[in-house]
């Protein structure tokens, strides 16, 4: 074997590496990169969660009481939930989605027309840009503070809650818009373009046929969580389901706020359903609930 071995080196025969290949000169194996950027990265992020961990000052002792505490309150609630006062329930969600309605309708009039105005290749950069850094700043300040700025103009009112939904809708849907109008297909453009068409018929027969369907999904999910929104900014007194469940809890009504809770989880869940419908019937064409419509793949994965 030693012969054959220097017999194949002296004849110049290639020599092979371990698995029996030929070796070449300048195929050395790559050496493993050095991955110093994703290890500061991990070491940066690990530090953060470490330092918020201890910043936050958490009571061990009031977390292992945690589960005990949660289920004597939930019994309070819920066993039985005060069911006299559905009625008083039922309207005033009524009102929280009222106002979650007139805050969405609203921001959807004012944030098409200016989302068009934000998109790309339909208008130049000293509109565009602008209108971007307004829909920035809209969506970076929370409903309730916009409802707290408001307070002092229009009262502690239903008005104040749909005026600061619509006035949060109108960063969000703005820039869902314009993001939407940027990704249609840009052959009817060009078309409408070619024929000499303005840019009002532009963006009404190249742009907004393809971007309708993924357009009103957005308002109808914006209309869901506006709902959700209502809710929290009647704690601030702005009316609705929020402020009866912020009185009782502050009187510690246990039975009421449970009936509340029992009520807006049922109402939010029957409005998602009726959304999702609707956004299916927008996308698929055809009408269908979501939960019609996981039973049925569910099913589907069964019998397959």
């Amino acid at each position: 074997m030693t012969a054959l071995t220097d017999t194949g080196a002296a004849s110049g025969a290639a020599p092979r590496s371990a698995t029996g290949a030929p070796h070449r000169p300048g195929q050395e194996r790559p050496k493993r990169p050095l991955r110093i950027g994703r290890a500061i990265v991990w070491v940066v992020v690990t530090v953060v969660v470490v330092a918020a961990f201890w910043g936050v000052d958490i009571s061990w002792d009031a977390l292992l009481q945690l589960p005990q505490k949660l289920a004597h309150y939930l019994g309070l609630m819920f066993l039985p939930p005060a069911w006299s006062k559905l009625p008083d329930a039922l309207s005033a969600t009524m009102l929280s989605v009222a106002m979650a309605w007139f805050g969405t309708v609203l921001g959807v009039i004012v944030s098409f027309p200016l989302s068009l105005l934000a998109t790309r290749g339909l208008t130049p950069a000293f509109v565009r840009w602008p209108l971007r850094a307004l829909f920035a700043v809209l969506r970076a300040v929370p409903e309730v503070v916009i409802a707290v700025l408001m307070l002092s103009v229009t009262g502690l009112t239903a008005y104040t809650g749909a005026l600061a939904i619509a006035i949060g809708s109108i960063g969000t849907l703005g820039k869902w818009g314009y993001e939407s109008f940027e990704s249609v297909d840009r052959g009817p453009i060009e078309a409408a373009t070619a024929a000499g068409a303005s840019r009002v018929r532009i963006m009404r027969w190249g742009v907004w046929p393809s971007a309708k369907p993924d357009v009103l999904a957005f308002w109808l999910y914006r209309f869901e969580i506006n709902v959700r929104a209502s809710a929290i900014l009647g704690l601030i007194g702005a009316g609705g389901i929020g402020k009866m469940l912020i009185d009782n809890i502050q009187f510690r009504v246990w039975d009421v706020v449970g009936i509340l809770m029992l009520v807006v989880v049922v109402v939010t869940m029957v409005i998602d359903q009726l959304s999702g419908m609707v956004r299916h019937r927008i996308i698929a064409g055809r009408w269908e609930l979501p939960v019609v419509s996981a039973l049925r793949r569910r099913a589907s994965r069964v019998t397959s």
